[in-house]
Formats: structure tokens, sequence, C-alpha cells
């Protein structure tokens, strides 16, 4: 779990990714949370299936690195957002996250908050060297949220901006 002054990111098991997943706020009620307007996309859906959900039962992975981590504000009780990592480090010490505040909580600096508690405890675990994100090039708010926490771009696609945050670099 990971606590910053408005929130506490706390990283799902395999039981309450289920639950996540259906959406019926039976997770809610499992975490002692008010309910929530949290609408799962199709992409997220296919993703939590095909990959989340399996790697998060894999007993020989590291959950907490294929996990969501559900942000819930503390002063409502109430879950407004995720964040995941795409696995664990690959050998050159790399991760990729994935993130988004569900739409009444947008614009308000909660995944800025969210991100930074995030890469705190990211620093701590020692194996990861580098944090590596993609943003669609119309959601300005998204990149600026990475910009915010010292992500710099390093690329593009047609439709994306390519971001990294090298952690050997924060403590210079």
């Amino acid at each position: 779990m990971i606590e910053t002054e408005q929130l506490i990111l706390k990283p799902l098991t395999y039981e309450q990714l289920v639950k996540y997943l259906k959406s019926d706020n039976s997770l809610e009620s499992e975490l002692n949370l008010n309910k929530t307007s949290r609408v799962i996309s199709k992409e997220l859906q296919e993703a939590l299936e095909e990959c989340i959900i399996p790697s998060v039962k894999d007993k020989n992975k590291n959950y907490l690195y294929s996990t969501i981590w559900t942000a819930i504000l503390k002063s409502e009780n109430r879950m407004i957002g995720d964040i995941c990592m795409y696995g664990e480090p690959n050998i050159d010490g790399e991760i990729e996250i994935g993130y988004g505040v569900y739409k009444e909580f947008q614009n308000r600096g909660f995944m800025t908050e969210i991100l930074e508690g995030f890469i705190g405890w990211i620093k701590k675990q020692g194996e990861v060297k580098s944090i590596i994100a993609s943003t669609d090039k119309t959601n300005s708010a998204s990149s600026k949220v990475l910009q915010k926490n010292s992500f710099k771009k390093v690329g593009e696609t047609d439709i994306l901006f390519n971001w990294r945050l090298d952690l050997f670099m924060l403590y210079m």
C-alpha cells in the first residue's frame, strides 16, 4: 500500500481484480468503500482478461508489477482512478506504466499525486532503473501529468508520445 497526502494506492489481489472486472460494486463493498462511477473500457476489459488477471494469478511472478493499483480518495473513501505496470522490469530495468482517473475526478491534480506516490514506491524496489509511458497525442492532460513528474519525451508515433523517467537521474 502507498499513502500520499490525499490518497491511498492499494494493489489489488487476484480475487479483487475479478470483482473489479465485474464492476458491480462488489469490490467497493469488500474494501468498505463508497460506490464509485467506475466504467471499464473495452480495452481495459481485454487487458484484464488476457493479461493482468492471468499474470496476477501466476505464483511465479511478483503480482505487484502486474496488478491494478486502485487510488482511493481518503476524504470521500472512494476509488477515483488506477495505475498499473505492464509486468516486471525487463533486462534493462525498465517498466511501463498505464493510468487513468475516473471522469468525475479529472482535472483536479489527482493523477499527478498518484504518479508521484507510485514513483516513490518504485524507487524503493531497487531493480527498476527507468519508467516508460505513452500518451495519446490528443491527451494533453496525460502529457502534463508525466511532465510534472519529471518524465522526458523520448519519441513519438503517428498517434502517441513516448515518455521516459530515468530514476538514477532523480538522485543527482
